[in-house]
């Protein structure tokens, strides 16, 4: 690995980490010896880098501190463009529009010789069989996620029974050829899984759910960490 290429390395694992992270750590993922991170660290605060801590007892990244956009490696930008092909294959029409939009923000921004990483990418999204449509205006669906505001819907479950739910949405999942819709069912007091496909009608609500947005995705996150991957739909 470069030099350059190393102290961006150690600014990236320092920004993705709230705890002081040691030399060792640092020393071990980059597989490189205690010396150079040492003295790689030691030359990223001379160039004003706002690291703070010192050896033995880890270092910590001052959260405000930002680096300009153009400083991606190779594998970042094949990452984030084999993401953008899954989204706008997968996603609805509003998302599949921003990630065709984002791959040509990062082709005009990177420097010349990274372009080819955008335009002729060593990895690639599959091609995947159409998505079943959605009964509901998903892009506004995800504008009410983050409002925190509540949609009534009509749901046919997998009997084909019918009913009338308010729920409090807060999740999109994107499966092969369908979309569940995370939410609190005022109904069943209870989270549940929606297949997009089965929402034969929505209303969004001007009504706020009953508790932050941020709140509501943690309690989700516990129910889905407590029933494991098999989750109920409807």
């Amino acid at each position: 690995m470069r030099r350059a290429d190393r102290l961006f390395q150690i600014i990236q694992i320092l920004r993705r980490s709230g705890r002081p992270i040691t030399a060792v750590r640092i020393a071990e993922e980059l597989e490189t010896s205690r010396r150079s991170v040492y003295r790689d660290i030691a030359d990223l605060i001379g160039q004003r880098v706002p690291i703070r801590g010192e050896a033995g007892l880890g270092y910590v990244l001052d959260r405000d501190y930002d680096m300009p956009p153009l400083m991606l490696t190779p594998d970042e930008l094949e990452a984030a463009v084999l993401g953008a092909q899954w989204v706008a294959d997968k996603g609805d029409p509003t998302l599949a529009g921003a990630a065709r939009d984002l791959i040509a923000k990062i082709a005009t921004v990177v420097p010349e010789r990274l372009r080819p990483f955008i335009s002729q990418p060593s990895v690639g999204a599959p091609l995947a069989r159409a998505s079943l449509p959605d009964g509901l205006d998903v892009a506004r669906t995800r504008e009410s996620i983050r409002q925190g505001h509540k949609i009534a819907i009509r749901y046919r479950d997998e009997r084909d029974e019918e009913s009338e739910r308010v729920i409090w949405p807060t999740m999109i999942g994107y499966a092969e050829t369908v979309r569940l819709l995370a939410a609190w069912c005022e109904l069943r007091q209870d989270f549940r899984h929606f297949r997009t496909d089965r929402i034969s009608g929505a209303v969004f609500l001007d009504e706020r759910i009953g508790c932050r947005p941020a709140e509501l995705r943690s309690r989700w996150k516990r129910h889905t960490q407590a029933q494991g991957i098999r989750l109920p739909q409807g």
